[in-house]
């Protein structure tokens, strides 16, 4: 009767060692990544870039794929239905914290886990070579003494500059015209046309203009000057109050299922944290008109939770009618 009482116990010992040997092992084998965004995207191209350090740091190949579409639902939701092993992870942008406000779909990144929150896309607000504004406080001024005189660029409610003109709106008051545009290029061509007096715009788009001469930076939306824009100044000179709704701007990070065992996401933390670091990477992201943020545990949940509570209410306040529910109802704090 004993004898296959001990069998069993040894097959379940046997079991639960080879368990904690793969998971003292991981990786054993190549990792799926999937990128929610096409090829030659922003997301993509931060993502290529910084894949090599992390394979070093993890001594395995990481195969990406690009699974477009939907807003990037699609490549999401492939991850979340594959194992939760730490063998396929998700590369998204910010789009998930506002599907549920959008109807595009009932989950965010809280429903995944966070690897690392890699970096974030700065905001500048341009004005064409001649404006007569040096600064983004010269332009308030202007714009309090001489209500919807002023045009403004924009993408339509809920992009970059619609958002950024409601945060502004939340502290102070910026009574302007807003011409809308199919996207950033568009709004800097009309900008170097005259057509408009300024646009917020993401600085990867609009940077060789600013550095070159041809448009001018007013305000760069950090609460710090930026080495790769030097004289630009932080908007917190012209907004001390704004700061709260800082750091702010397009962001890239890594996530895996929520179930994956915790070592396996240790490890990937540890790997991702060395890999962004680094200063080949650093200089990369800076150069692409980013900065590092490099976020794990708290601090990560912290900045998505942030990113998604001002952007939510920025999009509500612009144009309500255009969601398929209110922040308040999804549970959304105000900023």
């Amino acid at each position: 009767m004993l004898k296959p009482l001990f069998t069993s116990l040894a097959v379940s010992l046997g079991s639960l060692a080879l368990a904690s040997s793969a998971l003292a092992d991981y990786p054993q084998r190549n990792i799926q990544g999937t990128i929610q965004w096409g090829a030659g995207g922003a997301t993509d191209n931060v993502v290529r870039s910084l894949t090599p350090h992390v394979e070093e740091i993890l001594g395995t190949t990481i195969v990406l794929t690009n699974r477009p579409g939907g807003t990037g639902v699609i490549g999401m939701n492939h991850v979340m239905r594959q194992r939760a092993d730490g063998y396929n992870m998700l590369f998204g942008a910010e789009n998930p914290q506002l599907y549920p406000l959008m109807g595009l779909a009932d989950f965010t990144y809280d429903d995944m886990h966070t690897v690392n929150i890699i970096g974030q896309g700065l905001v500048v607000i341009a004005a064409p070579e001649d404006s007569p504004f040096d600064s983004f406080a010269e332009l308030l001024e202007y714009a309090h003494e001489n209500p919807n005189e002023l045009r403004m660029g924009g993408t339509g409610a809920g992009g970059l500059p619609s958002t950024v003109h409601a945060m502004i709106n939340a502290v102070d008051e910026l009574d302007v015209r807003t011409v809308t545009f199919g996207g950033d290029g568009p709004g800097i061509t009309a900008m170097l046309g005259g057509h408009i007096d300024f646009m917020p715009l993401s600085l990867a788009a609009a940077g060789e203009q600013i550095r070159g001469g041809k448009l001018k930076g007013l305000a760069i939306l950090t609460a710090e000057e930026i080495e790769s824009l030097p004289g630009v100044p932080p908007i917190t000179e012209a907004l001390p109050d704004i700061e709260g709704f800082l750091p702010w701007g397009p962001f890239w990070g890594v996530f895996v299922h929520q179930d994956t065992p915790d070592d396996i996401k240790a490890t990937l933390e540890d790997a991702y944290e060395q890999a962004v670091g680094k200063e080949e990477f650093t200089e990369f992201l800076q150069n692409f008109g980013a900065e590092p943020l490099n976020l794990r545990g708290e601090e990560a949940q912290e900045y998505l939770s942030n990113w998604q509570s001002v952007t939510a209410w920025s999009m509500y306040e612009a144009d309500a009618d255009a969601l398929e529910a209110t922040p308040e109802a999804l549970g959304i704090p105000r900023p």
